[in-house]
């Protein structure tokens, strides 16, 4: 970086035009918020900080190491608020940004649905090259599908993924035979069960996804299943990488594609913002027939 960028950086203006290049608003959702949440757009970026959640650890770090902006994949005020006073979380970040003069910058489902963007990034991490979109969102292509360039078993797709996902307490759940051959293999980024309709449309051996509830991934396996005792591959299978791991992928390439644009400097949060710190009594892999007591078996 030459000396005139460090004195004066790059105004705020400029940089969200680049990400507004990148992530055009207007493919958001219709109930999405994203943009420029906090931030002069006069005001000059030397350094920016990328992270997948705005929260107060992740602005805390951004005071620390000198950034002017921060971008995060979720936004800050997705629902309406009416106080920003510090006795709350939101009113606290608020404050924070404001006070030290950090621009705040969110692109959500505007990045879900971009090329490249969070679907591709999570592409990538199991191997996939070509994909076509899952499904659409308001007219927007959102996740990916594709074919690995050769069968790979659930297993080794699982661990494959948790090789590039930031480390998570939950790690990487997977439902099905860890055994069974996967080679069409579904992804969409963050909170993914309401699209399993999509997923059997696709043809895929494995969906990889996040925030999978109880009810909707126990009626897919139990579809599968079915499908099974009627002599089809007993697919898809769930592969659930964590909500905040699924969507961090998408960071490192932001940072390529800004460092490309702007003459700034760009890294990546060293914050863990999923909201799980340990996992107890998780039954091991190997023993799969685990039983669990019954209200009439207890003493």
């Amino acid at each position: 970086m030459n000396a005139s960028t460090q004195q004066t950086g790059v105004a705020l203006a400029d940089v969200v035009q680049v990400l507004e290049d990148l992530y055009p608003p207007a493919t958001a959702q219709s109930w999405d918020r994203v943009g420029l949440v906090a931030g002069d757009p006069e005001q000059q970026v030397r350094r920016v900080l990328l992270a997948v959640d705005p929260t107060l650890d992740v602005v805390a770090e951004a005071v620390r190491t000198g950034a002017d902006l921060v971008v995060t994949h979720h936004p800050l005020l997705l629902r309406g608020i009416h106080s920003v006073a510090t006795t709350s979380a939101k009113g606290a970040t608020v404050t924070e940004l404001v006070v030290n003069d950090v621009a705040l910058y969110c692109a959500h489902t505007n990045a879900d649905v971009a090329d490249p963007g969070v679907g591709q990034a999570l592409a990538a991490a199991c191997g996939l090259a070509a994909t076509q979109a899952l499904t659409l969102a308001e007219d927007q292509e959102l996740g990916r599908v594709g074919e690995l360039p050769t069968p790979v078993t659930l297993r080794a797709l699982a661990e494959r993924l948790a090789d590039a996902l930031p480390p998570t307490a939950g790690g990487v759940r997977v439902s099905g035979d860890p055994d069974a051959l996967v080679q069409r293999v579904a992804v969409l980024g963050g909170a993914g069960d309401g699209e399993f309709a999509a997923v059997r449309r696709a043809g895929a051996d494995v969906y990889v996804t996040s925030d999978l509830r109880h009810h909707p991934a126990l009626e897919a396996r139990e579809e599968a299943r079915a499908a099974a005792r009627a002599g089809r591959p007993a697919t898809p299978y769930l592969v659930d990488a964590g909500h905040y791991a699924s969507e961090w992928l998408w960071l490192p390439g932001l940072r390529e594609l800004l460092l490309s644009r702007l003459d700034v400097e760009v890294e990546i949060s060293s914050v863990r913002t999923d909201p799980w710190d340990l996992v107890v009594g998780a039954r091991p892999d190997e023993d799969p027939t685990t039983d669990h007591p019954v209200e009439g078996d207890r003493p």
